[in-house]
């Protein structure tokens, strides 16, 4: 299985300002303090980044924490044990991301077909669609409305890489935002 979704485009070069975090499955495991931590410490160091250039730090280091957030914490839950990899790069104002993890294969097939649904459709009919479902469902879940609300908010460019790595499924999700 190896399948591409969505905009995984690069465009940050070299000369971008860049970082790369690996989040260890050690004796305590991973959890969700993994990724608040993470996600409050890039949105901290790339938003001073961003703000050099005389842009709103505030509104820059919000934006990239919910992306940060949600796509980790997408790795957090739906992984199987081992390592997540955090690769993030910034150039002229367009923050990118890319989250690697493992995932089981049945796993990594469900997300194919919601992939495959949110991508096709437009993104903001189908966040209402399903604020609306889960509105009327509480045991509503895995509806993607994470990341319908990148994608419709926050204009962010999304794109998934799914590899046959043996008995799992290695995940890259990549996102682009452009910050004001």
């Amino acid at each position: 299985m190896n399948q591409t979704f969505g905009d995984t485009t690069r465009n940050n070069g070299s000369g971008a300002f860049a970082m790369r975090l690996v989040i260890s499955d050690g004796p305590l495991g991973v959890s969700w303090k993994h990724a608040s931590e993470t996600c409050e410490f890039l949105g901290d160091v790339f938003a001073l980044q961003h703000a050099k250039r005389g842009a709103d730090y505030n509104d820059a280091r919000h934006s990239i924490i919910y992306l940060v957030n949600e796509l980790l914490e997408n790795a957090i839950k739906f992984r199987v044990p081992g390592s997540i990899r955090v690769d993030c790069s910034l150039a002229d104002g367009n923050f990118e991301l890319t989250v690697t993890n493992d995932a089981a294969p049945d796993v990594a097939n469900r997300f194919q077909s919601l992939i495959e649904e949110i991508t096709s459709r437009d993104p903001g009919e189908l966040l209402i669609e399903r604020i609306e479902a889960n509105a009327a469902d509480d045991s509503s879940s895995g509806s993607g409305l994470g990341l319908l609300t990148l994608m419709n908010d926050y204009g962010a460019r999304l794109g998934w890489v799914f590899r046959s790595t043996g008995p799992a499924v290695m995940l890259s999700t990549h996102a682009a935002l452009t910050l004001n």
